[in-house]
């Protein structure tokens, strides 16, 4: 599974990317709103610092307007990534612009039937937000598992990435059900290397070792 990071900090991209596991970048007008810097310029400082996808979201919410928007986007750098919403426009947007051999990533999906559509229409990602739909009692992971099903019986090549990350129990079950991509805050890719038997175990190696390296005479 490919692991992308969700942020429009440049300091958590550079660190993340640093652990040589980073695969891609997901943000959006709003993280980089929070960042207090130039949506454009931003994008830009992200492309270098990472080669692979970099999702761009569209403000649009007309199909001819995400059109003039994405083209903008796309001369930013070759890895941007157009992210458009899971709606009839976007659906139509994403056909367009996968005519033309520019990548989409299809966001906001929330029922298997809009993942069947954006495959159909060529997206490159689609991206199920399984967090919130926790959120409001439901199962994201089934969703997970309809949109995996169906894009197997008929050879869709659009990759899950799977979105609203909560904890690392969700990027396990995601693992298992088979989706492509995870995006996850940098919190998150954190906690996937922490386990207290790690750590308790290696100080227990150090310990051992420095008793080892101590002389006879010093030994209790």
């Amino acid at each position: 599974m490919q692991l992308y990071i969700d942020t429009a900090s440049i300091d958590e991209i550079r660190e993340a990317a640093s652990m040589g596991v980073l695969d891609g970048v997901t943000t959006n007008p709003s993280l980089v709103a929070k960042e207090g810097v130039d949506f454009h310029e931003r994008l830009g400082e992200i492309c270098q610092a990472v080669p692979g996808p970099v999702s761009a979201e569209v403000i649009a919410t007309e199909h001819e307007a995400m059109l003039e928007e994405a083209m903008a986007l796309t001369e930013i750098a070759d890895n941007i990534v157009i992210k458009l919403p899971s709606t009839v426009d976007g659906l139509r947007a994403c056909r367009a612009l996968s005519d033309k051999g520019i990548r989409t990533n299809l966001t906001l999906c929330f029922q298997p039937l809009q993942a069947m559509l954006v495959a159909k229409a060529g997206a490159f990602l689609v991206s199920p937000f399984l967090g919130r739909l926790d959120d409001l009692g439901q199962d994201g992971m089934e969703l997970i598992q309809q949109i995996r099903t169906i894009y197997d019986n008929y050879g869709y090549e659009t990759k899950i990435l799977a979105a609203s990350i909560r904890h690392p129990l969700h990027l396990v079950q995601c693992a298992m059900l088979g989706a492509d991509v995870a995006t996850v805050p940098f919190k998150i890719i954190k906690q996937m290397m922490h386990h207290p038997l790690t750590d308790s175990g290696l100080e227990k190696f150090l310990a051992d070792w420095a008793a080892m390296k101590k002389p006879s005479n010093q030994l209790v």
